[in-house]
């Protein structure tokens, strides 16, 4: 007897339907599995054929043979034990074949019948619902995560026996088996540094007011003590909300991740990601050997990857920043395939100048000239190119220290920040551009007009700092979130050498 049941698995941070075929005829006993499948997948026979036999049902003596629709895409993960044993039990008369139309069925199983929760169940739910299936039968350990996708019904289980019974009711009938959450789960809410903690530093406060209403790429280098990890820390406080869009997107990447952690809401809050620099650069940019899973950069997705100690990263570290840095996504090519991860993330880098930390005031700094050319020579031109605001961290002094005054708070930077960034919203409508930093290239004259006397001047500046192509543009972008910032309709001179300045401060280390 022939059977169909719709499965489904992950390719990047989305989910591909796959069609669960399984025929049971007259033959010479035999249980195969076809469909280009990875090694996990094969084992889910005996996984099958275990837990069926725990739970008071044995395969029948025939040929069966299970199939997974399309056979061109690998297919991974430890899902299929459910629809391939739901395909069986059709099958065998077991279950009723027109119950389990229109039905998704995904989840692992013990070799007793338990039903294991796995990754990626919102991305797999989402996908579903999109393509007009109207019921899933998941994990019941995914059952909290499930629920955030509204507009389609899932049936949590955790035992073979359920979805036994399950599916041998009528649709009306099933309402015992839907979620519900009696428990009230206080969502963990992280607790962010604030700027009001900082005494002085205005113009660096400044700097990462700039960067974050546009979601602009920022540099802190100063010498070591000088608050750049302080300040880079106090950035998540100021950034403005997330959308419902991101909100989904970035959930589903940390369901992927399996980092989801059971949350009763969409991820509210925009990440903050800060690997150490011993980090290899798969965990930066995501793969693996056996699952393709995403890596700091698509982690940090909608947020801020903060790199502190910069220059202690190995050098293709940070090399391989750049191609997801301009193009906003990661794409990673292995055997089984190739997969593109989001990575539209705010980069926030601090460094040392040297490796003592004083350069460049030659009084204090003990490092050779050779020895500090190596040491920011790992920061390649390209690189620096696409930093978009230098900030220099001056070392405090001790009444600044000691007697300073009490800094702005982060609550009232950020409503400047929220007014900023509506601004770009209202500009962007009706395009994919979300800040600022985004604008590409081919629409900068649309975006950052200048008067025919500020392009002058930005022909002298082009021409003076010897600037590439990609440097120019980043200043104009600059240049126009200081202008939201004023709420400022045209771009003016001023904004043009505050981000001017922003963008010459590097010369002061790198070109010596």
């Amino acid at each position: 007897m022939y059977s169909e049941i719709m499965s489904a698995i992950l390719e990047g941070i989305d989910s591909v339907l796959v069609r669960v075929e399984t025929d049971i005829s007259d033959g010479m006993p035999v249980f195969e599995m076809v469909g280009y499948l990875s090694s996990e997948v094969k084992e889910s026979k005996e996984r099958v054929r275990t837990a069926l036999k725990n739970s008071g049902i044995s395969l029948p003596v025939k040929r069966i043979t299970v199939n997974f629709s399309p056979a061109n895409i690998r297919k991974s993960g430890s899902g299929f034990d459910l629809p391939i044993t739901v395909g069986i039990l059709i099958g065998m008369g077991i279950l009723p074949k027109e119950n389990c139309r229109d039905v998704l069925v995904v989840g692992e199983m013990s070799l007793d019948g338990d039903v294991i929760p796995i990754n990626g169940i919102l991305s797999m739910v989402a996908k579903a619902k999109e393509e007009g299936i109207k019921h899933c039968i998941i994990p019941k350990g995914n059952a909290k995560e499930a629920s955030l996708i509204t507009g389609i019904t899932c049936y949590p289980v955790e035992h073979l026996s359920e979805v036994i019974e399950l599916l041998n009711l009528d649709e009306d009938k099933r309402d015992s088996f839907l979620y519900e959450d009696n428990k009230a789960v206080e969502e963990y809410i992280e607790k962010t540094f604030d700027f009001d903690m900082i005494s002085g530093q205005k113009f660096v406060k400044r700097a990462c007011e700039v960067a974050a209403s546009g979601m602009h790429n920022l540099l802190l280098i100063g010498p070591a003590g000088s608050g750049k990890t302080m300040m880079a820390r106090c950035i998540p406080s100021i950034l403005p909300p997330m959308t419902e869009k991101e909100q989904l997107e970035l959930s589903k990447i940390y369901s992927v991740a399996g980092l989801f952690k059971n949350r009763s809401s969409l991820m509210t809050q925009r990440p903050f990601r800060n690997p150490h620099h011993t980090i290899s650069t798969i965990g930066l940019t995501g793969g693996g050997s056996r699952d393709i899973k995403p890596g700091e950069i698509t982690l940090a997705h909608c947020g801020v990857l903060f790199l502190d100690e910069f220059l202690e990263f190995t050098k293709s570290s940070i090399e391989i920043l750049r191609q997801p840095m301009e193009d906003r996504v990661i794409n990673i090519t292995r055997n089984k395939g190739n997969y593109t991860f989001p990575a539209d993330f705010m980069l926030v880098a601090a460094t040392n100048p040297c490796k003592c930390g004083y350069f460049p005031d030659l009084n204090r700094c003990t490092c050779t000239s050779a020895s500090i050319e190596r040491y920011l020579g790992k920061m390649s031109g390209p690189m620096l190119d696409r930093i978009d605001i230098t900030a220099e961290t001056p070392q405090m002094d001790f009444e600044s220290l000691v007697n300073g005054e009490k800094g702005e708070s982060s609550k009232d930077i950020k409503k400047r920040v929220i007014t900023a960034t509506q601004i770009q919203k209202e500009r962007f409508k009706g395009t994919s551009i979300r800040f600022n930093s985004a604008i590409p290239s081919s629409r900068i004259e649309e975006f950052c007009q200048l008067s025919k006397k500020d392009e002058q001047y930005m022909k002298d500046v082009y021409e003076n700092l010897d600037l590439s192509a990609r440097s120019y543009f980043k200043i104009l972008k600059v240049a126009r979130t200081l202008a939201d910032m004023d709420e400022s309709k045209n771009i003016e001179t001023r904004h043009l050498k505050e981000s001017v300045f922003y963008r010459s401060i590097d010369k002061k280390f790198w070109e010596r």
